[in-house]
Order: C-alpha cells, then sequence, then structure tokens
C-alpha cells in the first residue's frame, strides 16, 4: 500500500515577488458527500473539469476510469464521516495516492459554499502543496480496528445489562451488589443463577459464595433477603441472557481478532519471537475483558518490543492499538511530539500579545489518545516511578490535569521505544519514592532554618 507524502508548499521568486510553486501537478479534488461526489481536476486534463457523479458502486468505479483518463495521480478529499471510505480504497487499489484532510483545514474563503467549489478548492490546495493528510493505517489494521471497536460496543453492552441486573436486585431489596464486588464473578453469578433457579433459601446462597470473598457469609446472607417479585425476577433472568449473549459476540470477536492478527503478521516482515521471553512482563496479570489470544506476542511481532512492561497498558488497550495504529505508524509521525498532538494529549495554546490566553486542550476526539487516558487513570495507585509523576502532577493541577499528562508521558514513552526498538525503562520516567522524600525532606529543613531565624529576629 502506498504510503502518501504531503508536499509541501514552495515559494518562488519572480518580477513580481514571492509566489507559490504548483507541487503536485496532476493532483485532484473530490468533494464528499453520501448521495453524490463532486469531482474537479485541472483545466488542461479535460473540457468538463468539473464533474458530479452519483454515490453507487458503478458512479464509483467511472470516478477512478476518468481520473484514470486524466492522468491524475494523486486526490484529496475530506474526511467525512464513512462515506469517503468506498470511494477511498478503490482509488487506493487503482493506484492514486489519496490525501485525506481535515475539513476544519480546507474552508473555502469564498462567500458562496457549493460542492462545485468545494472541489475546486480542495483540488488547488492540493495541487499547491497546502494541506496536511490525516493519518490512515493501512487496510489490515483497518480489519483489526473495525472489528475491535465492536469488542469495545460489545463491552459498554455488557456493562449495561450488568446495570439492569443490579437494578432488578435492588427493586427486590436483595443487596448482593453491596457485598460483593462483581456480581457477574464466580460467587455472585453462582447466586444469581441459584434465585432463578428458584432457590430462596439465604442462608443456602450464601454458601455458594467463594471462600476468598471478603464478606463473611453472614452478611451474605442478611443481604440476599428479599421480596422475590415475579416482574422483577423475570426481568434479572432477561438481562442474564442478555449478557450471556453479548459474551458470545465478544468470544466471536476475539476469533476474527486473531485471524486477522495472523493475517497481518504473515504480510508484514515480522520480529523473531524468540527474544520475547528476555523482555516479556513480569506480571502476567488479564484483566476480566481482556482478549483470550496472547496479545503480548502479536504485539511484540509486529512493533519489535514489548510495550507491555509501559506501566498501564494492558491486553484490551494494546489490541486496540495494534488496530489503531498498525505496525508503521512511527514512519508517519515525524517525532514523538507530533504524535501525542495527534492523540490530543498536548495544550492548544492561544497566545496573543506574548500572553497565553488559554491552554485548554482542543475539543475533538481521538480514540488511541482515549486509550492512553484510561491506561494512565488506575496510575494514581502506582507505586512505581510512573505513579510518583501521576500524583506529583496530581498534586500540582489536579486530577484532570493528571491524567492528561501522565497519558501525555505514556503516548511519548510508547512512540519512542517502537520507533528506537528499545525496551522500557522506568529509570528514565521520573524521580523515585526515595528521592522525592528526600527532596521534600530538605525542603522542610530550609523551611524550619528560615521559621528559626525569623524567630531569633523576633526576639
Amino acid at each position: 500500500m502506498a504510503k502518501v507524502k504531503s508536499a509541501k508548499a514552495k515559494l518562488i521568486k519572480s518580477s513580481d515577488g514571492n509566489t507559490l510553486a504548483i507541487v503536485n501537478p496532476d493532483a485532484a479534488g473530490i468533494d464528499i458527500a453520501d448521495t453524490e461526489m463532486q469531482v474537479c481536476v485541472p483545466e488542461n486534463r479535460d473540457g468538463d473539469n468539473n464533474r458530479r457523479f452519483g454515490c453507487f458502486t458503478d458512479d464509483l468505479n467511472n470516478i477512478v476510469d476518468w481520473l484514470l483518463s486524466c492522468r491524475i495521480t494523486t486526490v484529496a478529499m475530506e474526511a467525512t464521516g464513512i462515506y469517503f471510505l468506498p470511494l477511498f480504497l478503490k482509488l487506493k487499489d487503482s493506484g492514486i495516492d489519496v490525501l485525506l484532510a481535515n475539513p476544519r483545514d480546507v474552508k473555502n474563503i469564498s462567500g458562496h459554499k457549493t460542492d462545485y467549489a468545494d472541489a475546486e478548492w480542495l483540488m488547488l490546495l492540493h495541487r499547491y502543496g497546502l494541506l496536511k493528510p490525516c493519518f490512515q493505517p493501512d487496510n489490515t489494521a483497518r480489519k483489526i480496528r473495525n472489528i475491535s471497536r465492536q469488542r469495545s460496543n460489545l463491552l459498554q453492552e455488557a456493562d449495561r445489562h450488568i446495570q439492569y441486573m443490579q437494578k432488578a436486585m435492588e427493586q427486590m431489596n436483595i443487596k448482593l451488589s453491596t457485598v460483593i464486588a462483581d456480581i457477574t464473578g464466580l460467587s455472585g453469578r453462582k447466586i444469581i443463577e441459584a434465585i432463578l433457579n428458584g432457590e430462596r433459601d439465604p442462608e443456602y446462597l450464601a454458601s455458594l459464595a467463594h471462600p476468598n470473598c471478603k464478606a463473611d457469609k453472614e452478611v451474605i446472607s442478611r443481604s440476599l433477603e428479599g421480596t422475590w417479585d415475579d416482574d422483577h425476577l423475570f426481568l434479572l433472568r432477561q438481562s442474564l441472557k442478555s449478557y450471556d449473549f453479548i459474551l458470545s459476540q465478544i468470544n466471536e470477536c476475539d476469533i476474527v481478532i486473531q485471524t486477522f492478527l495472523d493475517e497481518y503478521k504473515s504480510v508484514i516482515d515480522s520480529f523473531d519471537l524468540s527474544t520475547l521471553h528476555r523482555y516479556k512482563r513480569k506480571k502476567n496479570s488479564r484483566s476480566k475483558n481482556a482478549p483470550k489470544f496472547d496479545v503480548e506476542q502479536y504485539a511484540y511481532c509486529l512493533w519489535g518490543v514489548n510495550v507491555f512492561n509501559i506501566p498501564g497498558l494492558k491486553d484490551s488497550a494494546v489490541m486496540q492499538l495494534l488496530g489503531e495504529l498498525g505496525h508503521d505508524f512511527v514512519e508517519k509521525f515525524e517525532t514523538a511530539e507530533n504524535f501525542c498532538s495527534w492523540c490530543n494529549l498536548v495544550p492548544n495554546n492561544k497566545i496573543s500579545g506574548g500572553k497565553i490566553l488559554s491552554s485548554k486542550l482542543p475539543k475533538r476526539k481521538n480514540l488511541v489518545g482515549q486509550i492512553f487516558r484510561i491506561a494512565a487513570s488506575p496510575l494514581s495507585r502506582d507505586k512505581g516511578e510512573m505513579g510518583n509523576y501521576y500524583r506529583r502532577m496530581k498534586a500540582k493541577s489536579g486530577g484532570i490535569q493528571a491524567n492528561v499528562a501522565t497519558a501525555h508521558k505514556i503516548a511519548k514513552i510508547f512512540f519512542t521505544i517502537v520507533k528506537k526498538k528499545i525496551e522500557y525503562d522506568p529509570c528514565k520516567v521520573g524521580i523515585d519514592e526515595k528521592e522525592l522524600i528526600k527532596i521534600k525532606m530538605a525542603r522542610l529543613e530550609n523551611t524550619l532554618e528560615k521559621l528559626n531565624r525569623k524567630l531569633a529576629e523576633a526576639s
């Protein structure tokens, strides 16, 4: 798959001064909509250089054939929802480079907004190299991304049905969710299934709990004295069936994702797995919603380093990153800061008159940035260097800013180790706990010395 390179605008000197040079002479512009496509090519390629096409498959084939007959090698279009994707893939398959531009960057400065004018404006901007491409993974990674996003949606649906089960039990005054952390775990599942099978004895239901439960059997028994209403029991049964069905769909997604990952390994030069044991993560802790296959192995094959050693990154997060980024994402960003900016983890400083007016993050969604933010959330309880950094930022700026700052650090480390093929080194993250304590003691000693000096002067 050809890599789109954005040609930078060039200035040339003329008798009238500096003027912009054409850097993409064989460029076209396409305005995307759900029902029609407006395509504009340079005037010297065709008499009717700005045409309107439909959105059906034969219309898309006609667009590709017309662009090839006009000797077009690169096309610019807006990333408009999902409507651009069928034409984007067809253009890629035909050998035409496609530059997807952010709609905010290509707003037409003219007073009249029409599809005809937008297509021509896109073509002009692309010819002069004034457009920046949006990041797009390769086609195999796109398949993994689609299924992993569906898996995330299913997990949200599963959580919703867990809430429905809790609601049905609360309406019967069954307080199981207050004494057991996870009602869909080993103990909670046995108790709920026994209730639906007709068991009503609280002591027997409490005996089904696992011996490792924090709550004792007496407390669990007291929480299982309810009204046993028929309507609420029906709702509980329906929610449990829906939850089980969603779990089966999640397992199907895991199977398909593993198939695509095997396909991905076969089409790229994957790294040797024999060296993985040197860098394998120390704690093989898997969350409840983690995929069934070994994500660590696939990530090492595609990226050449073990990103699981970075604090906060777990199986589900790394699987999503494999689909969202692909194996060669480091080649599409110049620096780690560019990558973090794309992830929407860098403040958007507005400066006027030499003063910072605002440094808030832009209001836009980026799934990769959200993955890093979710990974940073539990680090407030981490005992390592990353946890120290999180707590230091929280004391300085608050919880929200600490989460963004820690997510930015994780993203920067992630990009750096993948690009340079080096393993994660916690010593380079920040100061450890002992050094922080020494710094605080020195600061307090200086404060005490100043107070003693003031006391001596006052007396």
